[in-house]
Formats: C-alpha cells, structure tokens, sequence
C-alpha cells in the first residue's frame, strides 16, 4: 500500500475522524477553515480515492456520499506490513521497529501480542 499524498491524507482525516459518510461539499467547507482548497480539486482527489480503495460512494440524487473503508489504525497497519515486506529479513525489521517504541507503545504492543495468543489457542 502507497503512502497518502498530502491533499489525500488530510481529505482521509475528514472521513477517519468524522466517521460517518460526507461529501466533496463538506471536506471542502472543512479544510478552508485553514487554507483554501479548490472544489474541483477535492472533487478529484476524492474520486482517486475512491478508484484506489480507500473511500465508498453512494449516490443520493445527484451527489455522491463517500466514506471510508477502513479505519485510519488498519491503514497504518497496511503501512507497516508493506514496510516488513521490504526487508529480506523480516524478523530484524522487526527487531529494529520494537528498538524506537517507547515504554507506553511497548506495553501495548504486549497486550496485543498476548490477545493474538489467546486468540490463536482458542
């Protein structure tokens, strides 16, 4: 999976923390609170999303609805397994990432390890 670009992530901001589907009008009014953005450009970026996977649409009357596919944690996710995939030696990729987390990422990281470990025995 390929990294959002700039206009893709903060468009992909809107539908992760607004949860719910919302339309080109809407991210649009959104982003120029802090900058100014063009319809047609947000229009174009949202429909790259779309033919890319990340966004669905639904058409009520003559506008779309989009809303995200997945959550912004399993696009991480996808990030940081296609980063592992880049390594020949996946285990010290590993290793290497677990080296940079600090005391609060390290314990969940254990927590999620010991729930895929009941998971895998039950």
């Amino acid at each position: 999976m390929r990294r959002l670009g700039e206009l893709e992530a903060e468009i992909m901001d809107r539908f992760w923390r607004w949860d719910r589907p919302a339309t080109v009008r809407e991210v649009v009014d959104d982003i120029n609170q802090d900058r100014d953005v063009a319809y047609t450009t947000v229009t174009t970026v949202t429909s790259i999303l779309f033919h890319k996977g990340h966004l669905t649409r639904t058409r009520e009357g003559r506008v779309w609805h989009y809303e995200a596919v997945a959550s912004r944690e399993a696009y991480a996710a996808a990030l940081m397994e296609d980063g592992l995939g880049a390594s020949e030696d996946r285990p010290a990729a590993l290793a290497r990432f677990v080296e940079n987390l600090d005391a609060d990422e390290i314990a969940a990281l254990r927590k999620a390890l010991r729930g895929v470990g009941r998971r895998d025995k039950g």
